[in-house]
């Protein structure tokens, strides 16, 4: 009720994405279907997203071990030489960890291959893929310490696949986002320091807010996210969804983000009801001196990134970041 006619506003790429989703997904935003259901339209859906896009020199599916049990794991390797550090154990190249996203229900490496295949091939780092465990079979924080874990993994391990274990950063879309900075947090926290984070490229993340203007007036069927989508998606994440506006890692607002917060790349869409969490997030690390890029695409929908068949914003997001973190590593 009260909300903006978004489908009358989004601009012509972001409605014939839509109308090639109604084709190929159906109802997949649809969360009365249930989340296996949901997971199923998902899959199904993004598999022609993801297809094409830059080949790597190499990619390998491997695993870390974590606090609840082994997590897949894929590198791309976007060059001949990052290939090669990999196979002399040189620890010659700058790593990003991606965190997917899908609300922490959705999603899978291949839903998010083509994405990464792009970040690697534009920032010519390794990117590592994290498959974490999903809710509600695993409960926050589960997917906070996973995606922590293969960080930590590669800040020691590194080396064996050609990864300068002190030159990681995290990436991530909508929940990968917030688990991206939520992780960092927690390495901060709780596992002695998170100095070899050197940069975060956080896409249209929940950062930590109950509600906002954006939260009113956006949402809809077109993105699955009205207010009773998102509470079904919380519902499934906790135990006890009230909980996490209390729980650190879950609303990151209630960390101290005046030091020690890498530099950030955010990215929101303007018809996105998670818009705010950026706006959020991108005043605060201003205020503080957090070297920080906030850019607002117009015209389009969350989780618009995966449409870089079809829409120039998805591929303008990944490009500036791809600029922003390379300036950061100075590379």
């Amino acid at each position: 009720m009260n909300k903006l006619d978004v489908l009358a506003k989004i601009n012509p790429q972001m409605k014939a994405v839509l109308a090639r989703e109604d084709e190929l997904a159906g109802d997949a935003n649809d969360t009365s279907a249930g989340f296996e259901q949901m997971r199923e339209n998902y899959v199904a859906g993004r598999a022609y997203w993801a297809e094409g896009g830059p080949v790597m020199a190499e990619t390998l599916d491997a695993s870390v071990r974590g606090l609840h049990g082994d997590i897949p794991v894929r590198y791309y390797y976007p060059t001949r030489e990052a290939a090669a550090g990999r196979a002399a154990g040189e620890p010659a190249t700058p790593g990003i960890v991606y965190a997917h996203g899908g609300g922490f229900v959705l999603g899978n490496l291949d839903t998010h291959d083509r994405i990464c295949r792009i970040l690697a091939d534009k920032t010519g780092a390794v990117v590592v893929a994290v498959d974490y465990r999903l809710s509600p079979e695993a409960k926050y924080p589960s997917a906070v310490e996973e995606v922590a874990a293969v960080a930590e993994h590669l800040h020691v391990h590194g080396a064996a696949y050609g990864i300068d274990g002190d030159r990681l950063a995290f990436a991530g879309d909508s929940g990968g986002a917030h688990l991206g900075l939520a992780a960092t947090l927690y390495l901060r926290e709780e596992r002695g320091g998170s100095g070899f984070v050197k940069c975060l490229l956080l896409f249209y993340g929940w950062f930590g807010l109950t509600d906002s203007s954006s939260m009113r007036l956006l949402g809809g069927a077109w993105d699955g996210l009205t207010e009773e989508d998102w509470q079904w998606y919380l519902g499934l994440y906790a135990e006890d969804p009230a909980e996490l506006a209390r729980a650190r890692y879950a609303n990151l607002f209630l960390n101290d983000l005046t030091r020690d917060v890498p530099a950030c790349y955010v990215a929101a869409a303007e018809f996105d009801p998670l818009r705010d969490d950026s706006t959020t997030l991108a005043a605060i690390l201003e205020q503080y001196g957090t070297p920080v890029r906030y850019e607002v695409f117009e015209g389009v929908i969350h989780a618009f990134l995966h449409y870089t068949k079809m829409l120039d914003e998805a591929n303008d997001a990944l490009e500036h970041a791809a600029t922003f973190y390379r300036q950061q590593l100075g590379l």
